[in-house]
């Protein structure tokens, strides 16, 4: 066994605070049903832990298309400990993201269209978004899993482990305070899961998901990068799907910003999602122009023939992505 499998060797030194930031939700989830006794406290714990476990959910995201280890042992072990910090299965995050998403974009087959969301209020859109999709996404998923069980063992085996080590989090949470558990473990991972699927309505809505560059919507302000480990480059990631992360803003102004409309960079989240979403609020496409949507459309299978292998290789990242 060569030492690299022993070793945690890093793949990219930039993910040095991808696991710290999984230290962290553990520390603040042990730290919650300790020390928060004030009112005061507990709000500011759940609130620490929502925004935390959405940074999981964003590492789970990378995760799954660049990992972080160099070795297929520590790739797997790092997907156990981060499942419990995101309240979900990492593994999870290939079939309804990679294979339908990355592939099949504002398309019936990616289930994360935003074409689903029709209120005529379109903050609405952006808050009912991911519970309107996730029905959907969860279906698949589990078709996904079973199909797996057989056709990839290897895999539906780390999901169960992935699966159990959420299991255990959830059990000693309950058996220690269930009121805690409700608020410090279950309303922050439904924060997360809302977050990283909502997101997804701000960076396509009102795109050209057919247009080569004009496909997503990008978030290029410095902050909001840094603390969510560049996921504002959002159009980029689509067209290099297993670019690290720390990549991102490189081959973003090399690559895309030369060719995409200047309305696809955003200087700034919030001030994009007041315009968006609450004044004037109004539901345009990219250039402006009022978004006139089709008739609904049905989702379309795609579980067989990504079963049957008939899948973009860049689209997912096999064995866990290892190298070594």
């Amino acid at each position: 066994m060569s030492s690299r499998t022993v070793l945690p060797t890093l793949r990219f030194r930039a993910d040095l605070r991808t696991l710290a930031v999984v230290g962290l939700y553990y520390a603040l989830v042990v730290s919650s049903y300790s020390l928060a006794q004030s009112a005061w406290g507990k709000a500011g714990f759940c609130a620490a832990l929502c925004l935390v476990s959405f940074l999981c959910a964003v590492i789970a995201h990378n995760t799954v298309h660049s990992p972080v280890f160099e070795s297929r042992l520590w790739n797997r072990l790092f997907q156990i400990a981060l499942s419990p910090g995101y309240g979900h299965p990492v593994s999870m995050f290939v079939p309804g993201h990679n294979l339908s998403h990355h592939e099949h974009l504002q398309q019936p087959k990616d289930r994360m269209r935003t074409d689903k969301l029709r209120f005529r209020w379109n903050l609405l859109n952006q808050l009912f978004f991911g519970w309107v999709v996730g029905a959907s996404i969860t279906q698949d998923n589990i078709k996904y899993a079973l199909a797996m069980r057989t056709k990839k063992p290897q895999w539906f085996a780390q999901l169960m482990l992935e699966l159990g080590a959420y299991a255990v989090l959830i059990g000693v949470g309950l058996v220690l305070d269930w009121k805690r558990f409700l608020l410090f473990i279950v309303v922050p991972h439904q924060y997360a899961a809302w977050g990283i699927m909502g997101i997804n309505f701000v960076q396509h809505d009102g795109c050209d998901g057919e247009h080569l560059y004009n496909h997503s919507r990008n978030i290029v302000g410095r902050f909001v990068n840094w603390l969510t480990f560049n996921n504002g480059f959002h159009g980029i990631h689509h067209m290099h799907p297993a670019l690290h992360w720390s990549k991102l803003p490189e081959a973003h102004a090399r690559e895309l910003h030369p060719h995409v409309h200047p309305a696809l960079e955003q200087p700034s989240l919030l001030a994009y999602c007041f315009r968006a979403y609450i004044w004037p609020g109004r539901r345009v496409r990219y250039d402006g122009s009022p978004l006139i949507l089709g008739p609904p459309r049905q989702d379309v299978p795609w579980v067989p023939e990504a079963v049957a292998g008939r899948i973009s290789p860049r689209a997912l990242v096999e064995d866990f992505g290892a190298t070594g």
